[in-house]
């Protein structure tokens, strides 16, 4: 990035979480000391001593107040955490707003290939990323899931690649799109940050609104959404009908996958190998052990029916337990009572509030399968419940189809305490 776009102009970098901290660093050597400020909802003291080693003199706005000052800034470079509905009353025309995502794409010489989706995109991203890296490009895995990017920025050369994990957070201020562009599916989510759903579309469609004939945007055919938003892109099109593989289950399809490598001129054969050598990611269809003849599997990421019903579907009749539950937002849990119908699940073992909810929309199916419901309030209990009713050579799967802030920290913790209790009942034995 050139000096002088950020030179002698007032910058407030807003939220100093991990980005925030990245910004505020690259920042530093773009301007000077005396134009950067930092605000946050936290006070100083309440930053992590990380945070205020990186914070060091640099002018911070803290506390409740925080937004009033954005209108004395010339550039504000916003967190992905921070809805743009909380800070459109202090904005003034006068005020440039732009995000560590939009200075990256606008700014990187390679080329970068952006995932994103509703479900699948963490997955779908880092299966690229390694994809490229067995092919032995100049790979890296950066965004959501990966590290923040503008570190990497003034290192970057023309033949480097970043596949950037990119959610609707990071897509709502950007005004590049990347050169490939991943649009795997669109459902009802994060509507208490978008406030509307067609507003959560639109953030997603940014990963194609602004790309050229010159790029390519590679889509799932299937999902209407998605259908919608390619036939108003320039990119040059590339479309694909999800096919899961029995012997890739944390994946809902390689299509996409396979899609890129033949961009980049990889052949099946690299490109099959390298699927086959790759380690699933925490918490998304993941093996954690086998107990007394039970498979159990960590789902915790899946917060959306679509995702526990994928879920279902890569398994199938293995599943005899399903525990799932949790926050209810409010969607709709039709998709994930009909897959459980589908699968003939033996055991439903479900958490409040939505628990409730799903086995409702269960019974309003009328189908003539029904399995036993038991309702939990905790997972050690969930878990003893799957060692009671799991049959021998089955699989226990948690994939929750909710958020999991009501009873656990987040989905890490919820999947780490399924873990920790199917290891300990089964040790037991």
């Amino acid at each position: 990035m050139k000096r002088e776009e950020f030179q002698g102009k007032h910058v407030l970098v807003l939220g100093f979480g991990r980005e925030g901290q990245d910004t505020l660093m690259f920042l530093r050597k773009h301007t000077t000391e005396k134009d950067i400020a930092v605000a946050d909802q936290k006070e100083r003291n309440q930053l992590s001593r990380e945070a205020r080693a990186v914070l060091g003199k640099t002018r911070y706005l803290g506390g409740r107040d925080y937004l009033k000052s954005l209108s004395s800034f010339e550039v504000v470079v916003k967190s992905p955490g921070i809805p743009l509905h909380a800070i459109s009353s202090f904005l003034t025309k006068n005020v440039l707003l732009t995000s560590q995502t939009n200075i990256f794409l606008v700014k990187y010489p390679g080329t970068v290939v952006g995932v994103t989706g509703t479900k699948g995109k963490s997955t779908t991203a880092s299966l690229i990323a390694h994809v490229l890296q067995k092919a032995g490009k100049n790979a890296k895995l950066a965004g959501n899931i990966g590290e923040p990017v503008l570190a990497y920025l003034d290192q970057a050369k023309s033949d480097d690649v970043f596949v950037y994990e990119l959610s609707s957070y990071q897509l709502e201020t950007v005004h590049k799109s990347p050169h490939i562009a991943v649009l795997l599916n669109i459902y009802p989510e994060h509507l208490d940050h978008h406030k509307t759903f067609q507003k959560y579309i639109q953030a997603k469609q940014n990963i194609t609104k602004f790309q050229t004939e010159k790029d390519y945007l590679i889509f799932n055919k299937k999902d209407e959404r998605v259908r919608g938003i390619a036939e108003k892109s320039r990119a040059q099109s590339v479309g694909f009908i999800p096919k899961p593989r029995k012997d890739l289950p944390f994946l809902a399809s390689p299509e996409p996958v396979t899609r890129v490598a033949k961009l980049f001129g990889i052949s099946p054969e690299i490109t099959e190998k390298a699927l086959k050598s790759f380690k699933p990611l925490p918490h998304r269809l993941e093996k954690v052990g086998k107990w007394r003849g039970i498979e159990f599997i960590n789902d915790s990421l899946a917060t959306i029916p679509q995702a526990t019903a994928a879920a279902l579907d890569a398994f199938g009749s293995d599943v005899s337990v399903l525990i799932a539950g949790g926050v209810d937002r409010g969607v709709s849990y039709t998709p994930l009572a009909e897959a459980i119908a589908k699968h003939k699940i033996q055991t439903l073992v479900l958490f409040p509030s939505s628990g409730q909810k799903i086995a409702k929309e269960l019974k309003a199916l009328k189908k003539s399968h029904a399995p036993a419901i038991f309702f939990v309030e905790s997972m050690k209990e969930a878990v003893a419940l799957c060692y009671r009713h799991a049959r021998k050579g089955s699989v226990c799967l948690l994939s929750p189809a909710s958020p999991s802030f009501n009873m656990f920290r987040d989905y890490q913790d919820r999947g780490e305490q399924f873990t920790a209790y199917a290891r300990s009942y089964g040790e037991k034995a």
